[in-house]
């Protein structure tokens, strides 16, 4: 899976933005450092060498590798509730003209914290943190008037059950 660092033109943000389907050949041990990232970031390298049996210069390198290779980042995740933002939605975009060019252009906006294609009824779906429902409003206008945007359906959260992190290395 190819990630490439993108600047975003609202305020330099840097964006990941996944590339084609290439597949990374990842062997058990890789799997194991993953898993031990996924359960916590910051953990010691040398503790996840204890925990798969290699050094600490070995779960570094080959750490350094994964983030190289684009296989994982290691970032830190927010609660937008804590942060201010009380409304977000998945917005449903049905599109006409060039896909990939409008899904470019909605990872642009600040707001947005993903962007994917889609098959279905919808040719893109965009997740959207947001102040309050006027905040809301104001964003559905903006996709809206993007190029290529024909029509637009919001999905408000009204409560997260579930969000996680932890898949990719069955």
């Amino acid at each position: 899976m190819a990630i490439r660092q993108q600047e975003n033109g609202n305020g330099g943000r840097r964006v990941a933005v996944r590339g084609g389907a290439s597949h990374a050949l990842l062997d058990d041990v890789a799997k194991q450092i993953i898993e031990q990232l996924q359960e916590d970031g910051r953990r010691p390298y040398a503790t996840i060498g204890k925990a798969v049996g290699l050094s600490e210069a070995a779960v570094r390198q080959r750490v350094q590798r994964l983030l190289d290779a684009g296989v994982m980042q290691i970032v830190a995740v927010t609660d937008p509730l804590q942060l201010g933002f009380p409304r977000q939605a998945m917005i449903g975009l049905r599109t006409d003209g060039d896909l990939e060019a409008v899904a470019d252009r909605l990872a642009e906006f600040e707001e947005v914290d993903y962007v994917v294609i889609t098959a279905g009824s919808f040719d893109l779906l965009a997740e959207v943190v947001c102040r309050n429902d006027a905040h809301l409003l104001e964003i559905l206008q903006r996709l809206r008037a993007v190029e290529g945007v024909l029509a637009t359906e919001a999905f408000v959260y009204l409560k997260l059950r579930k969000q996680t992190y932890s898949w990719g290395t069955a």
